[in-house]
């Protein structure tokens, strides 16, 4: 599916990182807009920062955890902008706790909004895009979706369970000739607060450091902006890539993902040692 003038684009998770610099991007090229976030003031400055390129933004408070909220927020995307092009869906959070104190309600938090948000996103969305037979659905997993990292057990579950999701949606798709298609999205570390607005347990402590080390080592893997994420979704959507890596770091934990489980797992236990 080409990208261009006209389209209409629905994106979470807009009001910052990914979100915001993928509006940006598609605004530039003339694709309408239908954003939300939780974060009110931040969905107003990216929909200020998109504006002046003559399309046309709509936005909302929504909450990706909320079935009926994200439903509801497809049905008014459909009104006020008669159809949906592609829909990426990029909210998410971090959480940071070994397992044996890991909170369970932190953890259901988390896989509500990383996992059952993308379920939501897609399923509000996708009988729309059946029914024109077009369109392309974006869902954002991570490098921690290929391997699994100490102290992100929750992060792995749900970023793990969104490639599987995205991986069956494919091959349905493609064997009911829907004309409709879609992209799981690995980025390694991205530019954004994530780390920053983490829920974190104290005995993450003791693998990763204290909070503020564990928050200046993220920033200093992440070498990849969001612009840069933002410009190599727009081009796998449009060379209509299954899945794909952003960053050198996320090419790294691809190759440790086909290391065999022993192998594997011995280097990630190395590097925690290191840091410990």
């Amino acid at each position: 599916m080409k990208v261009h003038r006209g389209q209409v684009a629905a994106v979470t998770g807009a009001g910052s990182g990914i979100g915001r610099a993928l509006a940006e991007t598609l605004a530039r090229r003339g694709v309408h807009l239908a954003l939300c976030d939780v974060d009110a003031d931040g969905l107003a400055t990216t929909a200020v920062r998109c504006e002046g390129r003559g399309v046309k933004i709509t936005t909302a408070a929504v909450d990706v955890a909320d079935r009926d909220a994200v439903f509801s927020w497809a049905s008014d995307v459909i009104d006020a902008h008669g159809a949906v092009d592609l829909v990426v869906n990029n909210a998410g959070v971090a959480l940071t706790a070994t397992v044996e104190e890991m909170d369970p309600a932190d953890a259901r938090w988390l896989v509500e909004i990383n996992f059952w948000g993308v379920v939501h996103g897609t399923q509000a969305f996708l009988p729309h895009m059946i029914d024109a037979r077009s369109g392309h659905i974006v869902n954002i997993s991570s490098v921690f979706g290929l391997i699994g990292i100490p102290t992100q057990s929750a992060y792995c579950a749900a970023k793990f369970a969104v490639r599987g999701f995205t991986d069956s949606l494919r091959v349905e798709l493609e064997a009911g000739g829907s004309g409709v298609s879609c992209t799981t999205v690995h980025p390694g570390g991205i530019r954004t607060n994530i780390a920053r607005s983490a829920r974190t347990s104290r005995g993450a402590a003791s693998v990763t450091g204290d909070r503020e080390e564990m928050i200046r080592n993220f920033e200093r893997a992440a070498r990849t902006s969001p612009e840069r994420a933002a410009h190599r979704i727009v081009s796998a959507v449009e060379r209509d890539r299954r899945r794909i890596l952003i960053g050198a770091d996320a090419r790294l934990f691809e190759l440790i993902a086909r290391l065999p489980a022993v192998v594997g797992q011995r280097v990630l236990v190395a590097g925690v040692r290191r840091i410990g």
